[in-house]
């Protein structure tokens, strides 16, 4: 039934190698060129540099045509020619918005493309982050799971020299089935390690597209510095467009108050009159008056005066999280470089240590085979847990580059 159970995770992992493998770098451009989100955000950037060709823009004239003093009563009502003031109209209108508010339009426009090209740039650097994440997961699984079967393989001999022992008597009947235990056991975290490879592999099609995708080369070694990324925080793509939301928000500001300036209308109309009464030319120019502005543009202004101080403080609060996130994965990354060392210097040699010693004791006759055995996985074991520490220490890196440095226009890497 283990065997059922495992054999599509393996034929997963094995059919990877069927794939044409990414490097980290190769992952990351394919990701930029073709992930839907990045290319949709792109296509919302453009939708905004198209609207603000528009933006400030004298409105439309309008064309005017009626029929003016038509009469409907006395001796020429419903006569077309019995009325000497009847005539058919003809006209255009043209406003003239004021010119404040026409710039605070222009402004508008331009922070809407600032905000979408932050949005597209916070797009950008989470897919790419998610990819080299993804990435890093596949190379490690695959590490993992490679290690344990070194255990495997030396399972094999050592079922050789129990079989011989078997043979000659130096051992008891039970010994036959420790090995098999350990396989058992072995098996188990084999299915464990390959599921996580599966899941690694899902990841990284996701956002690659490659539904084969498979890992090639080696990580990318970053390093992490704290006083540069500091210096950066202000041009994140997250505070970028924070800031265009400030600009939107002062050009709302700005339209409010531009409403009490008067705009005016310019018209002019051509009216066709019977030829023994001859036709008829006008012009006129209108202005609103924004008389009760106490009741009207006042209170518009007042709402957008805080909609900017929501802007700003939304802003702050955002730099502020920002610091605070930075130094909690810091910590998180000091602590897991610590893990590492750990492992790499204490853990790992002294499980090694241990089961060569327990290994030769059962050689010589003084430890029993299962009590040899499980130094042996625990050796496993603790080798594969310095590739998780491992792992964290490089997701850590990249995490921490990829979410605290800006993203430049020459390319999205940190």
């Amino acid at each position: 039934m283990r065997i059922l159970i495992l054999t599509p995770l393996l034929a997963a992992v094995s059919g990877a190698a069927v794939a044409e493998p990414l490097t980290f770098d190769a992952a990351i451009e394919r990701t930029t060129r073709d992930a839907p989100s990045i290319l949709a955000g792109e296509a919302g950037v453009e939708a905004r540099r198209s609207a603000a060709i528009a933006a400030g823009r004298l409105p439309d004239p309008t064309l005017n045509v009626g029929l003016d003093n038509y009469p409907v009563s006395g001796p020429p009502a419903f006569s077309f020619t019995r009325e000497s003031m009847m005539m058919a109209r003809i006209g255009v209108d043209q406003p003239f918005p004021n010119p404040a508010k026409r710039s605070a339009q222009r402004t508008r426009a331009q922070a809407d493309i600032g905000m979408a090209e932050g949005e597209l740039a916070v797009e950008t650097q989470n897919v790419l982050l998610e990819t080299a994440l993804a990435w890093i997961d596949l190379y490690y699984a695959k590490r993992r799971l490679a290690q344990l079967q070194h255990l495997d393989e030396s399972l094999t001999g050592l079922q050789a020299t129990v079989s011989a022992r078997l043979a000659s008597g130096s051992a008891r009947p039970a010994s036959a089935l420790e090995p098999d235990q350990l396989r058992a056991a072995v098996n188990d975290r084999r299915s464990e390690l390959a599921a996580d490879v599966v899941r690694a592999k899902a990841r990284l099609a996701r956002f690659t597209g490659d539904s084969d995708a498979d890992v090639a080369g080696d990580p990318p070694m970053l390093e992490v510095d704290k006083a540069n990324l500091i210096v950066g925080i202000p041009l994140l793509p997250r505070l970028k467009t924070l800031d265009a939301a400030i600009s939107g928000a002062e050009a709302d500001t700005g339209l409010a108050r531009a409403d009490k300036r008067p705009d005016w209308r310019v018209s002019a109309s051509y009216g066709r009159r019977d030829p023994a009464y001859g036709d008829m030319v006008s012009v006129g120019v209108s202005i609103d008056l924004p008389f009760f502005s106490k009741r009207r543009q006042d209170p518009k202004i007042a709402a957008s005066l805080s909609g900017e101080t929501q802007a700003r403080l939304l802003r702050a609060a955002a730099e502020r999280e920002i610091l605070a996130s930075l130094d909690g994965d810091l910590a998180d990354h000091a602590m897991h470089m610590a893990r590492l060392e750990n492992a790499r210097k204490v853990l790992v040699p002294l499980a090694r240590r241990r089961a060569e010693l327990d290994m030769a004791s059962y050689a010589a006759g003084k430890l029993d085979l299962g009590a040899a055995l499980l130094s042996s996985l625990a050796l496993a074991e603790a080798e594969v847990d310095a590739l998780s520490r491992e792992a964290d220490v490089t997701r850590d890196a990249l995490r921490i580059n990829y979410t605290y440095r800006p993203i430049t226009n020459e390319g999205v890497r940190p």
